[in-house]
């Protein structure tokens, strides 16, 4: 019971971090000439960010958590970030049901960036504070 407290307080807290940097995201979308918005996008993103950094640290504890921090590679963390920036992207053009190609291409690539970053931000991150707490 208290390692799944544990982990849940990690993937708020990683959900938490992923949604301030995929705000940052919105910041560079908002900076493409021809989309406008009632709501800010940085404030669009930020949920998006929450949610596909507890999809990230979800995959971590399923798929890639198996032999600890120092077996995961960052290029393979950055990818399955992209992935998962990616898969947000479709949804949000499925979501508001415009056109899909389109917002797709823009916000893909963004996303996907955001992902990348995030997740190797994280990977650093979680590798530093593991050294931190090692004795010597």
């Amino acid at each position: 019971m208290r390692n799944l407290a544990r982990r849940i307080r990690w993937a708020i807290g990683m959900g938490l971090a992923w949604g301030a940097a995929w705000s940052v995201a919105g910041i560079l979308v908002a900076r493409v000439p021809g989309f406008f918005s009632d709501l800010p996008f940085a404030f669009q993103f930020a949920p998006f960010g929450i949610v596909a950094g507890i999809l990230f640290f979800g995959i971590l504890v399923r798929i890639e958590g198996r032999g600890g921090l120092d077996r995961l590679s960052l290029p393979r963390v950055a990818a399955w970030g992209a992935v998962i920036g990616v898969l947000l992207a479709v949804v949000v053009a499925v979501l508001r049901g415009e056109n899909l190609k389109g917002e797709v291409l823009v916000f893909g690539p963004v996303l996907a960036l955001a992902g990348a970053l995030s997740a190797a931000g994280s990977l650093a991150v979680a590798r530093r504070s593991e050294r931190a707490s090692l004795p010597g």
